[in-house]
């Protein structure tokens, strides 16, 4: 039980990186596609689709 993360642990792991904030913050105004979560970024669409998956598997998104 102690190497399992609890959902805390994994809510505060993927809040650790700004852009995983920067867009919690922009889907907090509404819903918005990969392309437009990305638009603001300089990286790929599958490191944002990676940034995505951390917050899908955190339960933030």
């Amino acid at each position: 039980m102690l190497n399992q993360p609890s959902n805390l642990d994994l809510m505060f792991q993927a809040l650790a990186d700004p852009t995983r904030r920067a867009m919690i913050d922009r889907l907090s105004h509404g819903p918005a596609s990969v392309s437009e979560l990305a638009k603001p970024f300089a990286m790929s669409l599958p490191a944002v689709v990676q940034h995505l998956q951390a917050l899908e598997h955190s339960g933030l998104v």
